[in-house]
């Protein structure tokens, strides 16, 4: 039986997000929330939808697993010649959102892109799962490839090359870093009278104002 999609509603329930108990800076409440979203065993509490801009002016947007939070960035990691990473070199600004549903909370980041340094892209590599790297060599991220059989074959092939060895970090892959200076949470409240909450960052001031749900 199909499910009247416009039907479909859920009553938030969670507590307010009030400004008396906000900081000044935005950082340290992400990180709150993102340590709150670990503890409440949120799956893939780091996946977080990028968008980033075709050539011709169309959005596009994916899952991607975010991999570090600095003072004033996130990070995530791709190969160099994937569909993400051609639109980030011709516009270099991104946006993207965290859903976290067992917390009945979003959050909403944007900002310019910088490549991560190559010693930074190295460290990260180096500690990921040793098929995962062997993946990084193996796939042409986003290009076409004929069938499943092509990219196993593929995968076998890096396996032999790298057996016995420690696998390096192709030169084609490495990380982002999305310089934040609009970041927005998003609180739940029953009747749909959502908290919402804005920081801009303009002329290396933080700036934060409440916004109509």
């Amino acid at each position: 039986m199909l499910v009247n999609v416009a039907d479909l509603r859920k009553q938030y329930t969670k507590a307010g997000l009030l400004e008396a108990g906000l900081p000044g800076e935005p950082m340290p409440l992400f990180r709150q929330w993102f340590r709150e979203a670990l503890e409440s065993e949120v799956t893939e509490p780091n996946a977080m939808a990028l968008a980033t801009v075709k050539p011709d002016g169309k959005p596009s947007v994916r899952i991607v697993l975010m991999k570090g939070i600095e003072e004033d960035s996130i990070s995530f990691y791709t190969n160099y010649g994937s569909s993400k990473a051609s639109e980030l070199e011709k516009t270099p600004h991104a946006a993207c959102t965290f859903w976290w549903a067992e917390l009945e909370r979003q959050v909403r980041i944007s900002g310019p892109v910088k490549k991560v340094s190559e010693d930074e892209s190295t460290k990260y590599f180096d500690s990921r799962p040793r098929e995962s790297q062997i993946g990084a060599w193996a796939s042409s991220q986003s290009r076409p490839v004929n069938t499943r059989i092509e990219l196993e074959e593929l995968f076998s092939r890096f396996e032999r090359k790298f057996d016995g060895k420690k696998v390096p970090r192709p030169d084609h892959w490495g990380g982002y870093a999305i310089h934040v200076n609009e970041i927005e949470f998003w609180q739940g409240r029953p009747g749909r009278m959502h908290d919402r909450i804005l920081y801009r960052l303009e002329k290396g001031e933080w700036n934060r104002q409440r916004l109509a749900p």
